[in-house]
């Protein structure tokens, strides 16, 4: 039985506690949050575990085996790297690091400690229709690709932002609409098509003055090192609560995704429309629009990845490298915006 550990006891630790519930081999024993009372009521999903106040004494648990970080962003790399360093595997929400350092210092104490399992949470890679997809890129399904444009809107009130002190601010958040919601659609998108060279950027806080400090609305151009062109604009100051749209243009083929639903299709080879309409019109297993509210079923399934990897001794779906490459995109983004200049991603 791998023994594991939630720090950070706020919204998303039920998910994970849930996750792990669903793994076998897998059981939440350690709890461990700055307020009491978040950890003790988490224990009615994870029945015995023991709740601690202080991480570190979490941490020096010989019977602990991994922790999931489910802590405000500000947080992530210290944590982290005091479970590396502390020899336990570590899974950390999004976004894996506020800033490049906090990236550096991540990265640095996995190098370290290779005997860690070390990852970071992008539930979405795990979702069926995403895998499918990246497949028939990798298979030119839709010939020689020449644009992709990402849109994606939600909501997030002035009380969303009142309710932890953190949010919105530079020093917890490390940004707005573009390191928080939409950080798994630019995580998706190097997914699909690898990882991005330079990006152009413009963002502004539209409707959330003297809320915030940061952006509530984001437009950018990213090249990726395939030469590839893609188009992103986000903002959570929308009507919609969740939406997101994803448009792929080639040579062959063009579609239009919208919350993983086919909306539209055509093109000029009718065996890879076939094949491509068969794929994105099966009945998804999670037809729940993600939000707010419903995280999907992901988490399950990354987790469950996570708990093999241990088990197996073997790279987890996503490595820290990879997860940190999705956060040094949104870095990138937001020293593009500041400048007004094209900017180079840092790859780790």
């Amino acid at each position: 039985m791998i023994k594991c550990g939630i720090i950070g006891c706020g919204v998303i630790s039920g998910t994970h506690a849930a996750g792990y519930d669903a793994v076998p081999g897998a059981k939440v024993t350690h709890l461990c949050d700055l307020i009491p009372e978040r950890a003790e009521k988490l224990t009615e999903k994870c029945p015995g575990a023991k709740c601690f106040t202080d991480y570190k004494e979490m941490l020096a648990d010989k019977k602990l085996d991994c922790v999931s970080i489910c802590t405000d962003h500000a947080s992530h790399a210290q944590i982290v790297c005091d479970a590396i360093n502390a020899g336990k595997h570590v899974i950390c929400e999004k976004v894996l690091g506020r800033t490049t350092e906090d990236l550096d210092q991540m990265i640095a104490a996995a190098i370290a400690h290779p005997e860690v399992i070390a990852t970071g949470i992008f539930q979405h890679r795990f979702n069926d229709k995403n895998i499918a997809l990246k497949e028939l890129i990798r298979q030119n399904k839709f010939g020689k690709l020449l644009t992709v444009n990402l849109n994606f809107a939600c909501l997030r009130t002035n009380q969303y932002y009142q309710n932890d002190s953190w949010r919105g601010t530079i020093a917890g958040e490390g940004g707005g609409v573009l390191i928080n919601q939409a950080i798994h659609f630019l995580d998706q998108l190097r997914f699909l098509f690898g990882d991005v060279r330079k990006v152009v950027a413009t963002s502004a806080n539209l409707t959330h003055q003297g809320i915030i400090e940061v952006e509530d609305t984001v437009s950018f151009v990213a090249e990726f090192t395939s030469g590839l062109f893609v188009t992103v604009n986000a903002t959570n100051s929308a009507a919609a609560k969740w939406r997101s749209a994803l448009t792929i243009c080639g040579t062959e083929v063009q579609v239009e995704i919208i919350d993983e639903k086919l909306s539209y299709l055509d093109g000029n080879c009718e065996k890879n429309l076939a094949e491509i309409r068969a794929i994105m019109e099966e009945e998804n297993k999670d037809n729940t629009v993600h939000g707010k509210t419903y995280y999907g079923t992901g988490h399950t399934a990354q987790l469950a990845d996570f708990i093999e990897a241990i088990s197996e001794k073997r790279s987890p779906g996503v490595s820290l490298a990879d997860a940190a490459n999705s956060a040094s995109l949104v870095h990138a983004v937001y020293a593009s915006a500041a400048s007004g200049k094209w900017c180079d991603v840092k790859i780790y």
